[in-house]
């Protein structure tokens, strides 16, 4: 048994650092996506409200309730953590481009083959930020088995100088995230290795050049944009698809 969970942690970090690396040579040509499928349902999440039952006011993001989130993370297997940051994450990529109708179980789906969701190497997320048993880096990219990817950060983010690795929970390539990087936590610094950080900046990341992921094309294209490849773009709608199943879909 330990050595098929070890083959599973292996197999799915092998796949992250594949598709960190298309994320990578995607985000430096903006390639389209071939042959469409239909986007998976869209998971449904209840949010906080006031006092007055009003929900939360504009220009403040709202949270999950509280007892939904408890619910859901039971139903889907996601860690309380990670799920309100998907969930967040989504609903403030929706409020800053509109058209793009990305859904939480899409990020999440995204963030379970990347990392298992913050989980990779026996790790868990803390209440506020990320992985309190340490940081996530991926294999080096050096050519021996992955892509290679000369160092672009002098090792800031991911303690290489001489090769990249995908960091963090989303897994992003350091020069990536230097240009999609943002604060999902209002700590006023953008950390690939924080949650929020890392889910917005995905989120964000899969919503740019005006793609509606509530269409074929432009779901397909958002994942192709993450990873180009057939099977991990399977891989995700098979995994969002899943979780709005036990979480409900949006009404």
């Amino acid at each position: 048994m330990l050595r098929v969970k070890r083959f599973v942690v292996f197999s799915l970090f092998v796949v992250c650092a594949s598709a960190a690396f298309s994320f990578w040579v995607m985000g430096q040509h903006g390639g389209e996506a071939r042959g469409a499928i239909s986007p998976p349902p869209s998971a449904g999440a209840k949010l906080e409200t006031g006092r007055d039952g009003i929900t939360t006011a504009v220009d403040v993001t709202p949270n999950p309730d509280a007892d939904w989130l408890g619910r859901a993370a039971a139903e889907t297997g996601i860690p309380a953590r990670a799920l309100r940051a998907y969930v967040t994450s989504a609903v403030r990529a929706n409020e800053s481009t509109p058209k793009c109708g990305i859904g939480w179980n899409t990020l999440a789906a995204v963030g379970f083959i990347e990392s298992a969701h913050g989980t990779y190497g026996g790790g868990s997320l803390g209440p506020q930020s990320g992985p309190a048993n340490g940081p996530i880096v991926g294999p080096s990219l050096d050519g021996a088995g992955f892509a290679a990817i000369a160092d672009t950060d002098g090792g800031a983010l991911d303690g290489d100088p001489n090769w990249d690795h995908a960091v963090g929970p989303m897994q992003f390539i350091p020069s990536t995230w230097r240009i999609a990087g943002m604060d999902g936590n209002g700590d006023g610094t953008a950390d690939p290795f924080n949650i929020d950080d890392a889910t917005l900046s995905a989120a964000t990341y899969l919503c740019g050049h005006g793609r509606d992921l509530t269409t074929a094309q432009g779901w397909t294209d958002a994942i192709y944009a993450y990873n180009q490849s057939d099977a991990y773009l399977r891989q995700v709608r098979s995994q969002a698809t899943a979780y709005a199943a036990k979480a409900g879909t949006a009404q």
